[in-house]
């Protein structure tokens, strides 16, 4: 008996098929647009509990306020893409503010005492990535590490108080504006702009992909696995010293308790970007979306007149939030 099914009849798919393709496709469009749908959520119940959360003022002053979580942020992305962790950065913060501010009082140029500070982090960071790809420590022991002696560093440095910035210069780079934007938007727009063309155009961003994908299948094919680790560490360091720069700018001084949870403000905006945790996926676009929603639930809160103990509640909640959308996505 010959078949009636046309040679052109695509014969019907079994309904698990096609529950999965359509499975995959709501998975792909969410992590596509999902956080930014959420973003977008946010900022209507916002502009409804607070009215004056949608004023350009009030936008301007989020931006801003994200702007040295941002940097951090940048800098953890690319450690965690290959895997790690970075717990030094907020210590680094506090570091780097003391660091350039104590440089500039010595009598400095403000820009070359600015630049200590960054190169203090770039150290840390350089020091992070030596234990971890030459030694083989755990990234997180040894940052975990770093975060504890580099505050000591801080405190010991300043001898446990602020240290009063009084140049002028050094403090426009954190409360400085040009054309009513505040410069470290800008200075969070060049780094977040960077850090998009090295991930996506050059050869150290598919170094940085393959590592976190397998790192042992990326040292058989030649990548130099740990001078890129040592690399990777770096920068995020450096970006950590330029955070604290910037901060201490906008303080007008260098304290050696600035940055304190910093470290997890930025994972927590990494991984509501769309990174995993174990490295090998994630965007840098998805982590500005992050660290912008962080920003707006913390000064929605503060618009709302939210205890700043109920602020931390919530941004708990917000961290275990990020962890569990990381383990679901995966």
């Amino acid at each position: 008996m010959r078949s009636t099914v046309s040679p052109n009849q695509q014969p019907a798919q079994p309904p698990a098929q096609t529950g999965f393709k359509l499975a995959h496709h709501v998975s792909v469009l969410w992590n596509q647009l999902g956080m930014i749908l959420i973003l977008i959520l946010l900022c209507i119940v916002m502009s409804i509990m607070a009215p004056n959360f949608l004023d350009s003022a009030n936008l301007t002053n989020i931006l801003k306020q994200v702007s040295v979580t941002a940097i951090l942020a940048a800098g953890m992305t690319i450690v965690i893409l290959t895997g790690g962790i970075d717990l030094s950065v907020g210590s680094i913060v506090a570091l780097s503010g003391v660091v350039s501010v104590m440089a500039s009082q010595a009598g400095l140029n403000p820009i070359l005492a600015m630049l200590t500070g960054i190169g203090a982090g770039y150290l840390v960071g350089f020091i992070n990535g030596v234990f971890t790809a030459k030694i083989g420590l755990p990234a997180f022991i040894v940052t975990l590490a770093s975060m504890t002696y580099v505050r000591g560093l801080a405190y010991v440095t300043s001898g446990g108080y602020p240290v009063v910035l009084e140049s002028n210069t050094f403090r426009f780079i954190g409360s400085g504006s040009f054309l009513s934007i505040p410069i470290p938007i800008y200075v969070m727009a060049f780094v977040y702009i960077i850090m998009f063309y090295v991930l996506k155009y050059t050869m150290f961003g598919r170094h940085v992909y393959a590592i976190g994908g397998n790192e042992e299948a990326a040292r058989l094919t030649g990548i130099k696995v740990k001078k890129t680790l040592i690399n990777v560490y770096s920068i995020s360091g450096l970006l950590a010293g330029l955070g604290g720069v910037i901060l201490a700018g906008r303080l007008y001084s260098g304290q050696p308790t600035a940055g304190n949870m910093y470290e997890l403000d930025a994972i927590a905006a990494v991984i509501l970007g769309g990174s995993k945790l174990t490295g090998g996926v994630g965007k840098i676009q998805g982590t500005i979306i992050g660290v912008l929603i962080m920003g707006v639930i913390t000064n929605g809160l503060t618009l709302m007149d939210v205890s700043y103990y109920w602020q931390l509640v919530v941004k708990g909640g917000v961290i275990i939030t990020a962890v569990l959308i990381d383990r679901l996505r995966s």
